[in-house]
């Protein structure tokens, strides 16, 4: 891993209103690895994600990738930067096949240039990507809407856009939510193989066992204030840690 952090997110405030969502939120992230963002409901974690990614403005605070500040740049310039993102609740094109959900990103700016302007055959490219995220090869799963696809292959999907931009740090809003433990189990070691290659990950999960088995550090967020970030097992002994997960007797 790079001396320098790949990531710096420092003093992000976000009020909403009279609602403070996000307090003094301070953490770096180093090229390569994997940290899990993790918290009770309403505690700030996809409103953190927001800022990084440009979806909200910070009321106070910046954001620098690579040594860059972009605080408040819009999403389609973070994502042209190299950070890409699934979200929680998956919006697919419903009436287009599973393949054909690929072409946004197939046929976004970053890969037209990391490509060199050459993109060759996107629709054998899309389902090259999908059988890697675990659409099978000889089904005709991939060739059926998006409306027809149950959960798990719908999340896959999501994995699979983000995959498509090639980016170098990945941010995934609970991607483990609403699968079975065998879909979880079947999607970790793609996970692992993007670890593999050098990519850097984000993971908000509520799944907290399958995040501790592949999570380097994990950061802990209640009502939008860090209260700890270290290793998993020194994390979840923290009083606090305990506190905001099963409250005070």
């Amino acid at each position: 891993m790079s001396t320098a952090p790949l990531l710096k997110a420092s003093g992000l405030y976000k009020n909403f209103g009279g609602v403070q969502a996000i307090t003094n939120l301070s953490f770096e992230l180093s090229q390569g690895e994997l940290l899990g963002l993790i918290g009770p409901n309403g505690s700030g974690k996809t409103t953190a994600v927001n800022l990084i990614t440009g979806f909200v403005k910070p009321t106070e605070g910046e954001v620098h990738y690579r040594g860059r500040n972009i605080t408040a740049w819009p999403p389609y310039k973070v994502v042209r930067l190299g950070i890409a993102r699934t979200f929680q609740m998956v919006k697919p094109f419903y009436q287009l096949p599973a393949y054909k959900n690929m072409i946004i990103p197939l046929y976004s700016p970053r890969v037209k240039q990391r490509a060199g302007g050459k993109f060759g055959d996107r629709d054998a490219v899309a389902l090259d990507l999908l059988e890697e995220v675990g659409f099978e090869r000889d089904s005709f799963v991939a060739y059926k809407t998006a409306s027809v696809l149950p959960q798990g292959y719908l999340k896959r999907l999501e994995l699979a856009k983000a995959i498509a931009l090639q980016p170098d740090l990945f941010i995934l809003d609970e991607l483990f939510s609403g699968l079975s433990l065998a879909e979880v189990a079947s999607i970790v070691p793609i996970i692992e193989k993007l670890r593999q290659n050098g990519k850097t990950i984000i993971m908000i999960e509520h799944r907290l066992k399958e995040l501790f088995r592949i999570a380097d550090r994990i950061l802990v967020l209640n009502f939008g204030e860090k209260i700890a970030d270290g290793k998993a097992d020194i994390v979840m002994e923290s009083d606090v840690v305990k506190k905001a997960y099963l409250g005070s007797e």
